[in-house]
């Protein structure tokens, strides 16, 4: 399990953050939040077309943060890719987040996934490693693996899931709407493409829009737990 204030891994048992001291035991308030299983929304569908203009409503009206958080997290995702990439998702995430609950952001929050290094990287080497099998296999699995997984991040931060239940919860999401969220998928591909051909420098306003519609259907679809949201 994961502490709910600061993202550190605790061993099962401990009713102590070894990190920060904060309770996470059976009798702490957070350590029950933890400890308490999810259970899927019904019903799911996708809202491409909504959640992507809310994601470019949120960005535009903070486009210059956006712009700067999208210029620092392709320098540092690019230096050393894969490694880094998990770590910098979940970073614009947590920003995302602080923005949709009304509480200040700030370019730090860029950097606060990296207290969820571990999950965040092996989550992004199995869902790298599914989504290549799967666009070998006609590219079709490819895309629609990779749609399966994109609250895998969200998972790991907000409900502090490690990272094999936080792809299985992200997929429990996408299953009931595989074809919606697929195009979901291939809508925010699409938005980066023009972005590239913007002179390349449109990538810097795409890629927060990606981020923020993902953030913004979480939001929707699952909801923030509110050990969490406190927390960050």
């Amino acid at each position: 399990m994961f502490c709910h204030h600061c993202g550190t891994q605790v061993g099962q048992g401990a009713q102590f953050c070894p990190n920060c001291g904060q309770a996470v035991g059976p009798e702490g308030a957070l350590g029950a939040a933890v400890q308490t299983l999810w259970t899927p929304p019904v019903g799911v569908h996708s809202q491409t077309g909504r959640w992507i203009g809310e994601a470019w409503g949120i960005v535009k009206n903070d486009l210059g943060a956006y712009v700067l958080l999208a210029i620092v997290f392709t320098i540092i995702s690019g230096a050393v890719p894969i490694i880094l990439q998990g770590p910098m998702i979940a970073g614009f995430h947590i920003y995302t987040m602080r923005k949709l609950e009304n509480r200040p952001a700030e370019l730090a929050d860029l950097f606060k996934g990296f207290n969820f290094f571990v999950p965040t990287l092996v989550a992004t080497i199995l869902i790298g490693l599914l989504t290549a099998l799967g666009t070998l296999a006609c590219i079709i699995p490819g895309l629609v693996i990779a749609a399966m997984y994109k609250f895998t991040y969200l998972f790991i931060i907000d409900k502090r899931m490690d990272f094999w239940p936080a792809m299985q919860a992200s997929h429990s999401i996408v299953k009931q709407d595989y074809f919606g969220f697929t195009m979901f998928l291939l809508a925010l591909v699409g938005i980066n493409l023009l972005g590239v051909l913007c002179c390349i420098i449109g990538i810097f306003v795409t890629i927060p829009i990606t981020y923020v519609a993902i953030t913004v259907a979480y939001h929707e679809l699952v909801g923030f737990d509110p050990a969490t949201a406190a927390a960050l």
